[in-house]
């Protein structure tokens, strides 16, 4: 149902339930694909996941199979209303509809998108940090024909990335977005040829993997935490996240370019 295949600092995280739904959620894949995340998230060896859906679709959504189990009001209540409300303070949050889509990491996750990303699947996507979509792949808020609304993300993080006007277009019409599109507006930062999206993701990821990696999260997270404050709140959060990256990274990485060790050849592979 999941799985973790590992390349050095690499994990990817494969979600397999293609045969049965084309990749969508039921409460069993939800918790064990946030488990795997979280398992990602705590291990020193990983820096960067990728997520796939194995067999040509990234996820379909949520169960609907599972969904229309949900007409008894007890049963409604004790799954969805109780199992996954948020709780009230600081409290750490149960795991989202489709699964990680609550937890915050500490580390970068791409999306490697073939075939649907729709409904809860697109919100899956949007929780990742980038996405690189097949030029097959589509994403749409396809629960929009089955009265089901958006409730992992997608109203909060669509508008975050497309703007408010073009979220609402997208959310109301339920419509397709195919991967050109998404390029486009900045719903996914990379589009590449269908079957490939495993490999470009990868790819990216070991990227990112191959440089100091204190910095790499301290900058993730300041993108993250920073995102609408005042200037001047935001800079100081910037400042407050980074500069012990600096002692703990940046002092060692600033010895090596005035010693003249590989000087071109770290800015050459850049």
């Amino acid at each position: 149902m999941v799985r973790i295949e590992k390349q050095g600092a690499v994990w990817t995280v494969i979600h397999s339930r293609f045969a049965e739904a084309r990749n969508a959620m039921d409460p069993d894949s939800a918790e064990a694909l946030a488990a795997a995340f979280r398992e990602f998230d705590a291990d020193d060896s990983a820096s960067v996941a990728v997520l796939w859906g194995e067999g040509g679709a990234f996820c379909a959504g949520w169960d609907l199979k599972f969904a229309s189990t949900l007409s008894d009001r007890d049963a409604f209540q004790r799954h969805v209303v109780d199992g996954l409300a948020f709780p009230t303070g600081a409290n750490p949050a149960p795991r989202g509809p489709l699964g990680p889509t609550r937890l915050e990491l500490s580390k970068p996750v791409i999306a490697a998108v073939e075939g649907p990303a729709v409904a809860g699947g697109m919100e899956l996507a949007l929780w990742c940090d980038i996405r690189v979509m097949a030029d097959s792949a589509y994403f749409g808020v396809y629960c929009r024909r089955w009265g089901i609304p958006l409730l992992d993300g997608g109203s909060v993080r669509l508008a975050r990335l497309v703007g408010q006007g073009r979220a609402m277009e997208i959310i109301l019409t339920g419509r397709k977005v195919p991967a050109d599109e998404a390029l486009r507006i900045g719903m996914c930062e990379q589009v590449v040829e269908a079957g490939g999206a495993r490999a470009a993701a990868e790819a990216m990821a070991r990227e990112i993997a191959r440089f100091p990696q204190a910095a790499v999260r301290v900058d993730r997270r300041s993108v993250v935490e920073t995102y609408g404050l005042p200037v001047r709140d935001a800079l100081r959060q910037e400042w407050a996240n980074g500069v012990e990256a600096i002692f703990k990274e940046g002092v060692s990485g600033a010895a090596r370019f005035a010693s003249g060790k590989g000087r071109h050849g770290d800015f050459a592979k850049i």
